[in-house]
Parts: C-alpha cells; structure tokens; sequence
C-alpha cells in the first residue's frame, strides 16, 4: 500500500513507524502537519490508500477522514482519550498501558478501534518510556491495523456500549502544570520522581528555584543524602540533587521559563543553566559500581563480570557535549586497563548517541570554537575506539542513534542493535559534512556508494534493514528493560568463543597495516578541515539550522526528502556494493551459523 504519514513533527515514533511500514514492503510519504499548509490539499496530492498518525497534536480535518481512512496511534489503552494519557498514567503510577490505533472521526479519539496492544510501564522517565515500551507497542498496533485493513474483512470494534464487550470511556484532561507542581514540604521521593518522570522532556515540572522560575526535566532517585526539603545538596556530572521529604532526587537539565516577549527557552545540564545562580555545593564522584545497594545516579557506570566489561552511559536526548564526551574518553581509557577480553559500550535502554550537544553550543559565548571543541571531543573517543587492538569493542545500541552518535557506533569491531532501535546515519539536515571518522568507517561497512547514498537520502532506517546493508552485525529482539541483560550473556558468549584471541590479533595487524597505507588521521584531517570552514563562517546554514533544531522552530513546509514515497528498494539496491567492501575486522557471524528462523547458533 501506499501510506502517507501525518505528524506534528518527524519525531521518534513516527520514524520508527516510518521505517518498519517500509521495511514491510509498503511506499511510504510523510506530511508535516503544520499550520500555514492546507493539509487536505497536500492529502490530494499524496493520493494515499491510507493515512496514519503517529503523533498529531492537533485534529485531522473532516474533508480528510471523510475522504481517505485515517487511523490516529493514540498512547493509551482501549477507552482512553485525552492529550496527557501516558503523562497520568506515569504520574499516577500505572504499571501497565497500552497503544490504541483508532479511525479518525469528528470527536477526538473516538473512533473505531483497528488495534490495541497493553505494555509494562517501567519506572522510567516519559520519554524514554515513549521510545522504547510504547513504541514497541505501538508498532505492533500499526502493523496489526495496516493488516486488518489491507485484508479488507476487518470489523473494527467501536467504541461505546453498542458493542457487547463494553469498555467504559475515560477522557482525561490535559494534565497542567497545577496538577504537576511540586510540593517539596509534602511530596515523597516516590511522588516526586513520578511527577518529574511524566514531564521529564515536556513540558517540564514548573518551579522555583535559586530566586527564578525553572522547569525541571529528567528526575531520578538517590538514596544516600539528606537535606531539608527542597535544599539543594550535591551536583554531580551537570546534574544537581535536591532534598525530598524522606530522600533525594537528581534533576539532570532546566529550561528556564519564557519571559514575555522573548525567545524560547531550552534545556541545558541544571548546574550550566543555574549559572552564578547555583549555591556552593559538593561535586559527588561516580558511585562504586562494586556496590549494587547504592540507589543513586549517574550517566556514566562501568561493570564488570568476568572477561567482559561493560561502560554504560545515558545522557539527556543523547547529546554528548565536550565534556561529557571528555568524561566519557576518561571512563574508556579506565576500561581498557581492566583485563578483559570484550568491552561493551552502551548496553542500557533507551538513546545510544545523537552526537554533538546543540543546546550547550548554542549557549556558549562562542557557538563556533564550542562546536569545534565538541566535535574534537567526540574524534578523540572515536579515535580511542578505533584504536583499541587488545580487546574486541561491542557498542550495544538499545535505543536512536544519529549522525556523529551512528559513526561513534560504528568504530567498534561489533555493532549489536536492538530491534526497536532507529538509525540516522546522517549529516546534511544538520548543515555539516561530518566528522568521527565517517570516511573510513562507514564505507569499510557498506561501500562508497552505499555510504553516499545513506548520507544523501538522509531517512533513518531500521536495525533490521542495517543489519542487511551490513551496518550492524545483529539485531536483538527483546524489550527495552531485557536488553541489557541479553548484551551480557552474549558478550560472555562472545568472550568464550575460541576464535575471539585470533580476531584480536587481527584487528591488531589490521590497524598497523592501515596506519602504513593511509593513517586515521588523515580522515579525521579531511574531515576537520571541512568542519572548520562551516563552523568558522557564520553565513553556513548550520548556524540557522542549529538555532532552528534548538528553539524548535517549525519548519515552513515538509522537507522535500520526507515527502517522498520511500520503499525498501532503497536499501535492497546496496546488495552488490556490499559484496564488494572492504572487510571489517571479523564479527561474531563468523563463528556461527544462521539457523532457519534468522538467528545465529554456534558452529
């Protein structure tokens, strides 16, 4: 079918639906549903057989759902309605959800139900719950409905008590910022951290603070420091830790509140955005991963279990400033004087790396030499990767990765996905060329055309379909909260496996003989100087794009490249050129082989 996407903005969801109905065999458009566009008119020109909603935060026109069958992906389950479902749900403390697909009608999340599929809700922020057990649900809805309907036997079932099994309605209101305030004399630890939790990427927890008005995102909970309730006791890594009424909680970014009259605000690590603002307080190191008993925080933590390492991080959005790229080179280096065989980088939930930190560049004095600084921080952890010839590397990638965060996954021997992960392998919607060595390590992997094209097309594409352009090495099909266990077995499979000393030998020869034909640095050099000229002129669309990305400007129209119908054959065609590059170092294939359901089984 042909099926055009209606959205808001091409956000995680609707990629991830982007990529999975391509990867079905279905073409698939998108349409930004913006204000000064008409959108019937550009329904007309699609001519879709359906459209699809992924995330609209505003209603589809009756001269549309009247003429085409439009289905609404609604966070919630069967009989739920209302903006803010998944943000009650998290703050009154659910611990299981779902995904309605439903038809669009005059009344908004009314229509007849084509799917609905329940989740766990972990106690996880929204965000990070939205981009990982919702969207998995919500996949699962979409391509149950898109099923249902192509079939064209399906009965959806209605909504109301014309149907025999009856489910009462709930429409919820929308959830504002007096009932998500914060009451630090009354609120416990657990209340706290469920309202942060359910605003923690938008719209924030409105609240006072160090003499101004704040929106706090992102919360998580500490168990070790006291204070009077609402002081502030510690920062930690740009975080800062505040006092509950039994506990603590660490608030990793603020938003300063809008002024009247002035630009949007937007988030920054809390202690940076508090500036002069921020009372003296303690810098609290990283807790000893050794001690499992510690209910604390923090964005970087290394484990350890036998052969295998793992250094795990998660940063807010997956941006990675100076540094905290600097910080996280540190806690590499550290790894790598352990005596393993395996290291595993990543390997938590959610976002692997999205690159350079656009919101800190933007606010420095000096945008430029901040952009020139992260992305020097972030080559010489690449760097670090790629050279590291006494260990194999695995980057464990459980969630979005993009541009510079793709390339910092690609240096290492094995790139391990899971299957609800989202790849953007990418520079130019950005305005940049791109660094992290991408010459080198991205055609090595699926060709010098197949690179260009990834890099021109600029769509994000799934693990399944990086597994096949040879991207990635293997797809892991389990829940966002499994994947890091099943990283681990696998790593110590990995570390056991007798031909792994001799891959390591070979990576070892491999990048001596690479440095006598052509040295690293000579890519990162071509890279740089390309990088500098765009950073250095302050006419380069990266500037305005960058500006745009970080007030969250709409755009006027839908980008050209979103609004064409893009099929599988796109990443199909790679087959030849992929047959013919250059040989990674080996991977786990090699000592296995494929069993007739697709996975891999030793030999």
């Amino acid at each position: 079918m042909h099926i055009l996407l209606v959205a808001s903005a091409f956000n995680s969801l609707t990629q991830r639906v982007h990529v999975e109905l391509r990867d079905h065999g279905h073409t698939v458009a998108v349409e930004l549903a913006l204000p000064e566009r008409p959108l019937a008119e550009a329904v007309r020109r699609h001519a879709p057989d359906l459209v699809l909603a992924p995330m609209l935060k505003t209603a589809i026109p009756r001269e549309v759902w009247a003429a085409y069958p439009c289905f609404i992906v609604h966070p919630g389950p069967f009989g739920d309605r209302g903006p803010s479902s998944l943000d009650w749900a998290i703050q009154r403390g659910a611990d299981r959800w779902g995904v309605t697909v439903l038809q669009a009608v005059e009344d908004m999340d009314a229509g007849d139900v084509w799917a609905s599929v329940d989740c766990v809700v972990p106690p996880v922020g929204k965000s990070d719950l939205y981009r990982g057990e919702i969207a998995d649900a919500a996949l699962t809805a979409v391509l149950l409905a898109v099923e249902r309907f192509a079939s064209g036997t399906h009965t959806p079932r209605p909504q109301g008590p014309a149907h025999a099994e009856y489910t009462p309605v709930r429409i919820r209101p929308y959830l504002d910022q007096s009932v998500r305030r914060i009451d630090w004399d009354a609120d416990s630890t657990e209340t706290v951290l469920r309202k942060l939790r359910a605003a923690d990427s938008q719209p924030g927890v409105l609240d006072v603070l160090c003499g101004a008005e704040w929106y706090l995102h992102g919360g998580h909970p500490e168990g070790g420091l006291r204070g009077a309730p609402g002081e502030l006791l510690a920062t930690r890594a740009g975080a800062i830790c505040r006092a509950t009424t039994d506990g603590a909680v660490w608030i990793p970014e603020l938003r300063r509140r809008r002024a009247p009259g002035q630009p949007p605000t937007y988030k920054l690590p809390a202690a940076q955005a508090l500036g002069d603002r921020l009372p003296s307080l303690p810098e609290l190191a990283a807790p000893d991963c050794a001690d499992p008993r510690r209910r604390t925080w923090t964005d970087i933590g290394y484990r350890e279990e036998g052969s295998v390492g793992v250094l795990s991080f998660s940063f807010p959005g997956g941006a990675m400033s100076t540094t905290q790229c600097r910080r996280l080179l540190d806690a590499y280096r550290q790894a790598c004087a352990r005596p393993t065989s395996v290291l595993v980088l990543g390997g938590q939930r959610d976002f692997f790396s999205n690159g350079i930190h656009l919101n800190v560049i933007e606010a420095a004095e000096d945008p430029a030499a901040e952009s020139w600084a992260n992305i020097n921080a972030i080559d010489d952890l690449v760097e670090a990767v790629l050279t590291t010839t006494d260990r194999l590397v695995v980057s464990a990638v459980a969630g979005n990765a993009a541009a510079g965060g793709t390339m910092l996954a690609l240096a290492a021997d094995e790139v391990w996905c899971r299957a609800g992960a989202a790849l953007n392998p990418h520079y130019r919607l950005m305005g940049l060329y791109g660094s992290e060595y991408w010459t080198y390590t991205l055609p090595r992997r699926v060709g010098a055309a197949t690179a260009d094209r990834l890099l021109g097309e600029a769509l994000p594409m799934s693990a399944a379909s990086a597994r096949d352009l040879g991207l990635v090495d293997r797809v892991v099909d389990c829940g966002p909260g499994d994947f890091a266990a099943e990283v681990g077995r696998l790593a110590a499979r990995l570390a056991a496996l007798p031909g792994s000393p001799s891959r390591i030998a070979a990576k070892k020869a491999e990048l001596e003989r690479q440095e006598c034909g052509e040295p690293l640095a000579a890519f990162r050099e071509r890279e740089l100087t390309r990088m500098r000229r765009t950073f250095d002129d302050p006419d380069a669309p990266y500037h305005a794009l960058r500006r745009a990305f970080v007030h969250k400007r709409r755009p006027e129209s839908t980008p050209p490249h979103l609004g064409l119908a893009a099929t599988t054959a796109t990443r199909t065609a790679a087959g030849a050129d992929r047959s013919t590059r250059a040989r990674v170092t080996g991977t786990a294939l090699d000592d296995l082989s494929r069993r007739p359901d697709g996975w891999y089984q030793e030999s």
